[in-house]
């Protein structure tokens, strides 16, 4: 199946807000962190509900009313969403939230999908947060110029995140 990638709709915010919360099951279950379904519907459950879906709803409108300062896209097979790539340009473009459910990923979908995102940021460096011990995205970030800064966060007590960053120089030698 071929994967779109677009701008989303106001309209997609549910299916977004759906596809978000599946994501976090599939990528941070992890015993030694603490980190189970039950944790992650706490931490995580909120985006399927109507206040979640109005956050993603407001995020999506402010994406289409600011596309310089933020940076929103959808990747959809078929009619459903099974991707997201989001970011917002201040004094650095932060990256994140991104993700690509498990079924989706290995196609070249996430190459696209950053591409896009390197191409809007333009010169800016760019900074994001990722889970430690995921590996998959970890190397798919440092595949796309990104490098580990040293910094890092307990994101709520369990969640072991790193500091990644990435600049034009070292993006343009992965062109």
């Amino acid at each position: 199946m071929v994967h779109q990638i677009e701008v989303p709709d106001p309209n997609d915010a549910e299916s977004v807000g759906r596809m978000f919360l599946r994501a976090w099951l599939q990528t941070y279950p992890n015993e030694d962190a603490g980190v189970d379904e039950a944790w992650i519907l706490e931490q995580r459950g909120s985006a399927v509900t109507a206040e979640g879906i109005g956050q993603w709803q407001q995020f999506i409108e402010e994406a289409i009313r600011h596309p310089e300062l933020v940076f929103c896209r959808v990747v959809r097979s078929g009619a459903e969403i099974v991707g997201v790539l989001c970011g917002r340009r201040g004094a650095v473009v932060t990256l994140g939230p991104m993700y690509l459910l498990n079924e989706a990923q290995g196609r070249g979908t996430g190459h696209r999908l950053m591409g896009e995102f390197q191409a809007w940021a333009g010169d800016a460096p760019i900074r994001l947060w990722v889970t430690e011990y995921n590996e998959r995205a970890v190397q798919f970030y440092e595949r796309h110029g990104f490098k580990l800064t040293g910094e890092r966060e307990l994101w709520r007590g369990k969640l072991p995140n790193v500091r990644m960053a990435c600049d034009l120089v070292t993006r343009s030698e992965i062109v």
